[in-house]
């Protein structure tokens, strides 16, 4: 694997692994208050936050499956990328999805870029 390509994948999984504990951690606190001043049911905001938790956590793990997939093919040329790649297709699917849902709202890009990061580093090499 060329060496670009492993800076890229490592520092994009990275970004991934970032964004699942931020998620986690901050997203549901600014994503609660609304929710509770639009006076839902609290069991509603309970289904509501361990939703987004496992969102944040999922996150979180499909940036460790991408580390482990780089490090992996550092040390063995024949070890897979198709973890990665199916990781980088979700980003890439789910951003833009999310993009055209939301009225182009530029936050989701925290979904297309990372996803596209990952999918250059991940695709096949030519010989």
């Amino acid at each position: 694997m060329k060496g670009w390509r492993l800076v890229v994948g490592i520092a994009a999984s990275l970004l991934v692994l970032a964004n699942g504990v931020m998620h986690t951690l901050f997203g549901w606190k600014a994503m609660r208050a609304p929710l509770d001043a639009a006076g839902l049911a609290p069991d509603v905001i309970t289904n509501l936050g361990l939703g987004w938790t496992f969102g944040g956590v999922a996150m979180f793990g499909f940036g460790a499956i991408a580390i482990a997939s780089f490090l992996a093919r550092r040390a063995n040329p024949q070890a897979s990328l198709g973890p990665v790649a199916i990781i980088a297709l979700a980003y890439v699917l789910f951003g833009l999805g999310a993009l055209a849902s939301s009225g182009f709202n530029p936050f989701f890009l925290v979904f297309i870029v990372p996803g596209l990061l990952l999918g250059i580093a991940a695709w096949p090499a030519r010989s």
